[in-house]
């Protein structure tokens, strides 16, 4: 019985490995053309679809293998059975183990690494009040610029000193209102989930681009939630990013959704900010209507990845997988 769960195992890491291989390379090779198409698109809507990009090759390897790798291995592979598991078998799957665990362990490192930050921070920080912003609010003594997002589970937004100086009233409520918007989309705990998500090989990522172009996204829409058709919002965030960038910057933490993630998308932010982009209103959906369409796309999978035969096809892979 020992032998016979060893080898669903390597079946299970060898066919994980070579799936997620496979759709990352896909990925790798669609990213430019599916970034310039998502960034063209509403920036929420974009963030949301470069993120399940992101995590596709991940998650679409491992479903595969759950719903059916595993099962039609239990079905149809007798218990009896004393089939030797080949080289190249074994090879796949010591590399799928690896890239999950390099996965886990890098995704165990930002947290820490976060961690240490904000401990370090907290220590020299005071909470502030500020009326009508939901999360907490910490000035922290040091000279470095410094607004981010921090945590997790329970977010508050860092502000240093000189910042919270610079700022006019009516800027340091945009700011905090765009890190508010970042709290509210969820995107420390989406870089979390990207940190944590295998590359395409064990210690190489492969997948940086569409990680960078999920950060701009997430960036616009937050902008894009402040503003919310206020001008004057608008100029206030904009003359902000402006201000902040002046000053000497701290580095922020990887799960952290700072002010100026990325300085080379200060120009951008302001443009945006300052000259909109005209947007066709989408026609509103019914979420019943949606949820409806869902729930059919998911049976319709269903029904047809858990017929019988598929079963069949699929244990003929992995038999010829394990000599």
């Amino acid at each position: 019985m020992t032998s016979y769960l060893l080898r669903l195992l390597c079946l299970c890491l060898a066919s994980f490995f070579l799936l997620h291989l496979g759709l990352g390379v896909l990925v790798r090779l669609m990213a430019p053309s599916v970034t310039r198409a998502a960034l063209r698109l509403e920036p929420r809507v974009a963030a949301n679809l470069l993120f399940a990009l992101r995590l596709l090759p991940a998650a679409a390897a491992l479903v595969v293998v759950a719903c059916l790798c595993a099962p039609s291995y239990l079905w149809l592979e007798p218990a009896a059975s004393e089939e030797e598991v080949g080289a190249a078998c074994l090879v796949a799957a010591f590399l799928g183990l690896a890239v999950l665990g390099e996965g886990v362990l890098r995704g165990y490192r930002a947290y820490r690494r976060s961690r240490r930050h904000i401990e370090r921070w907290e220590r020299n920080a005071y909470r502030a009040r500020v009326p009508g912003i939901q999360t907490p609010v910490w000035i922290v003594k040091q000279d470095a610029a410094l607004v981010a997002l921090t945590g997790i589970r329970q977010p508050r937004v860092l502000v240093s000193e000189p910042v919270a100086a610079a700022l006019s009233t009516e800027q340091f409520d945009a700011v905090l209102r765009h890190e508010e918007a970042h709290r509210t989309s969820g995107d420390n705990c989406k870089r979390l989930l990207m940190a944590a998500t295998p590359g395409l090989l064990p210690f190489a990522g492969g997948l940086g681009a569409v990680e960078h172009a999920w950060a701009a996204a997430a960036e616009f829409a937050a902008d894009d939630r402040v503003a919310h058709g206020s001008r004057r919002r608008a100029l206030a965030l904009a003359s902000a990013l402006v201000q902040v960038a002046r000053l000497n910057s701290a580095a922020a933490p990887p799960l952290a959704a700072s002010l100026l993630a990325d300085g080379a998308e200060l120009f951008a932010r302001v443009e945006r900010l300052l000259h909109p982009p005209t947007r066709v209103a989408p026609a509103p959906q019914s979420p019943i209507l949606k949820a409806a369409a869902s729930v059919t796309l998911a049976a319709g999978m269903a029904g047809v990845l858990l017929q019988p035969s598929m079963f069949h096809s699929v244990h003929e892979l992995l038999e010829n997988l394990i000599r």
